[in-house]
């Protein structure tokens, strides 16, 4: 084992080109491979740039070629030599054109054997890859995620810096409020019983910026949620944030549309086409069944309603009685791939998302099978498929529920399954659109209220100014989330600037002007000052990298993920503490007993 001695890195292994063929270089890094073939000695340097073939024969000086002879995978070393053109070129890597012939080696760190091979094609549980994330990280297929991750960060702050916006810090240890997801709370030493909450986002400080004076804000935040993990979700994540005085909801969309625009063209050399798309939360959920649709397929939901006015089949009349929907999906020129056992999967997931059952009708050549039909009259059996446009071929399913959204969610979802397993969705398309004008309240049966379905701090529509206390339940957001295919990427809205309607918010909300006070009395009476109008958005930056990558999970785009119980398996977080920080603390742990 050596020191580095007077060699200093000259170049990155995936950086050098045949262009350099004849210059003495320096490089270091891992060995990725080492191939002893009987007087000639090939190793793989990897470093974080890419890999580059090393070469050791004969008339390579007998200290380095010992050296190369004791070299095995993941040992650290540092390499003197002369680049050269390949005899036997490779397409496999970025080098595959050039190799090093090495006269100087120096083996830094020698490497036990790993717990999996260091490279991309291996099959191993994740428990494993995350336990040794440090080697999993050594792999090039998860290298590149969290150096691409860097790279399109520095687009956003180019992107924003060039567009007048100022970078700017909000603290990390805030106060507790209401109306969120559960906070991840930090007991404070010097005052007891007292606790600090990480944020769930920069909400109210960005605000508190915009009535600061500051015009246009960003910044790339770490935030916190205490809440269940799923594939896109994590309990840290990072944000891209920001807000902005005196716009629209307009100008908003069209500053983030210019966003997207320069960071999928400056990393994926891909041109977004502009503007967006736009849809009403409406249209959106009576068409697709979800507030963040998938366009890069057809599968189009139709409300079919009308058609049973009058009917006879008990389950359809008694929905219509309800004041209830019935909405159809025709998955034209389906029937020979929707067998009638995948059907009955699809009635599986229609149950899961609320709907009572699945209706179908699938027409072969061989004729009409359907689970509904037969109870229906000529004349609507005629005018459903009319309104359907169907022929044979297609399969055709329907929800009855005396809830709109259930019946349009549970086909939404039936939709995204028929597209999975009939292979609809294009990795390589971008399908961007904005979904606008959200319900500024949704009802919470567990709390019994009304609750703001983004946050308090919400701009109602125009038309909705007036039944803010009556009318909750008819009330719009000045709202807008942004989509990419069928996956919410960032979402914000214009903030409410007046103290009079933001207190009728509360009031809307359920507060008494006491706790209304107590949770956010710093914002109320910074408003008394002047609050120019503001709005803003946020994206979440690990599922925008997923995205773009291509990448079934955020895990994969972050360099320390947690798992699904919110623990870190690398170093064992979280974990328990000893009485000294306990009592520093006045906690007391008290062990939850079994009854």
């Amino acid at each position: 084992m050596k020191t580095m001695g007077d060699l200093r890195r000259t170049h990155y292994c995936g950086e050098v080109s045949l262009a350099q063929a004849g210059q003495e270089m320096t490089v270091c890094g891992s060995i990725a491979k080492s191939r002893d073939k009987g007087g000639i000695i090939f190793a793989d340097l990897r470093d974080s740039s890419g890999i580059l073939q090393m070469v050791f024969d004969q008339d390579t000086p007998a200290e380095a070629f010992a050296e190369a002879q004791a070299l095995r995978s993941e040992y650290v070393v540092i390499a003197r030599g002369v680049l050269r053109e390949r005899a036997a070129k490779t397409d496999k890597i970025s080098t595959g054109d050039v190799e090093l012939y090495v006269s100087e080696l120096r083996i830094l760190s020698e490497a036990e054997t790993t717990p999996f091979e260091i490279r991309d094609e291996i099959n191993v549980k994740d428990e494993l890859r995350l336990k040794y994330r440090y080697l999993d990280l050594r792999r090039p297929s998860m290298h590149q995620p969290i150096v691409m991750r860097s790279k399109i960060c520095q687009v956003i702050r180019n992107y924003f810096c060039d567009n007048h916006f100022c970078e700017i810090e909000t603290p990390m240890l805030m106060k507790s409020t209401p109306e969120g997801a559960r906070d991840y709370l930090v007991p404070s030493r010097v005052n007891p019983g007292h606790f600090y909450a990480l944020p769930q986002s920069p909400q109210l400080y960005k605000q508190i910026l915009m009535l600061s004076g500051f015009d246009r804000y960003f910044q790339i935040a770490r935030c916190f949620r205490d809440e269940d993990l799923r594939a896109d979700r994590q309990p840290e994540f990072t944000q891209v944030d920001e807000e902005m005085s005196f716009v629209t909801a307009d100008d908003v969309m069209t500053l983030n549309e210019g966003l997207i625009k320069k960071v999928w063209k400056e990393i994926l050399d891909v041109d977004v086409p502009t503007p967006f798309r736009r849809m009403k939360w409406d249209d959106a959920m009576d068409t697709y069944g979800s507030d963040k649709p998938d366009t890069r397929f057809g599968l189009e939901i139709q409300n079919v309603t009308d058609v049973f006015a009058n009917t006879a089949f008990v389950p359809f009349a008694n929905t219509l009685a309800a004041d209830g929907t019935i909405r159809a999906i025709n998955a034209k020129g389906m029937a020979d791939k929707l067998t009638r056992k995948t059907i009955d999967k699809l009635v599986d997931v229609a149950k899961t998302y609320g709907a009572k059952g699945l209706g179908y009708t699938r027409w072969t050549a061989e004729g009409i099978s359907s689970s509904f039909e037969k109870n229906l009259t000529e004349e609507e059996k005629q005018a459903f498929h009319a309104a359907l446009n169907a022929q044979e071929g297609d399969v055709l399913l329907v929800v009855s529920d005396t809830s709109r959204v259930t019946a349009c969610t549970a086909l939404g979802q039936v939709r995204l399954d028929i597209a999975k397993r009939m292979e609809l969705l294009d990795p390589k398309q971008f399908n961007f659109l904005w979904v606008t004008d959200f319900p500024l309240f949704e009802y919470s049966e567990e709390e019994g209220r009304w609750m703001a379905m983004h946050h308090p701090f919400t701009m109602p529509t125009q038309d909705s100014l007036d039944k803010v206390e009556t009318d909750q339940g008819a009330c719009y957001a000045d709202a807008y989330d942004i989509v990419l295919n069928g996956c919410e990427l960032g979402g914000g809205s214009i903030r409410i600037n007046d103290p009079a309607l933001q207190a009728r918010m509360f009031k809307a909300l359920g507060f008494t002007p006491e706790k209304a006070r107590e949770s956010f009395g710093f914002l109320m009476d910074a408003y008394k000052y002047g609050a120019p109008p503001h709005g803003g958005m946020a994206y979440g930056l690990d599922r925008m990298v997923m995205l773009m990558l291509g990448r079934d999970s955020i895990r994969d785009v972050i360099a320390f993920p947690k798992v699904q119980n919110a623990s870190e398996p690398m170093s064992g977080a979280p974990d328990v503490v000893d009485d000294k920080q306990l009592k520093e603390l006045s906690i007391a742990f008290v062990p939850e007993t079994k009854e």
